[in-house]
């Protein structure tokens, strides 16, 4: 049991489990009723999001030290109640299920997903590889 990080809308690993969608927003041009079948997600959980503003941040990072400051930000964000308890809730799922969380972004270095697979790993989730 674990959880994968990966690229919403690539092709789904044997025994990924359920899909949840981290971003802020659905895909654009496709209809509700084949998120799944197309592998975006199973579930849209947009409370793993980064912010609206926190993600212009990121989109407009160019230097190592604009993405470290998105990187301190989200993490803020990623600290408020509601979130922390999501982030504890899926580190303790992953020890009982397999799952998966992700968002669009190409590279996983410049994306959100890398600090939530380092704030799952910081609170004991077991992260496939």
């Amino acid at each position: 049991m674990a959880v994968r990080i990966v690229r919403l809308g690539s092709e789904r690993s044997p025994g990924e489990g359920l899909r949840i969608g981290t971003v802020r927003r659905p895909p654009r041009g496709v209809s509700k009723s084949e998120f799944a079948s197309q592998d975006w997600y199973d579930v849209w959980y947009p409370n793993l999001a980064p912010s609206v503003e926190t993600m212009k941040a990121a989109q407009a990072a160019e230097t190592p030290a604009q993405w470290a400051a998105f990187g301190r930000r989200f993490k803020a964000e990623m600290a408020e109640p509601d979130a922390s308890r999501s982030l504890d809730l899926l580190a303790a799922l992953s020890h009982q299920s397999n799952f998966s969380v992700g968002c669009y972004c190409e590279d996983e270095s410049h994306c959100h997903r890398s600090f939530l697979r380092e704030l799952l790993k910081a609170r004991g989730a077991k992260i496939a590889e």
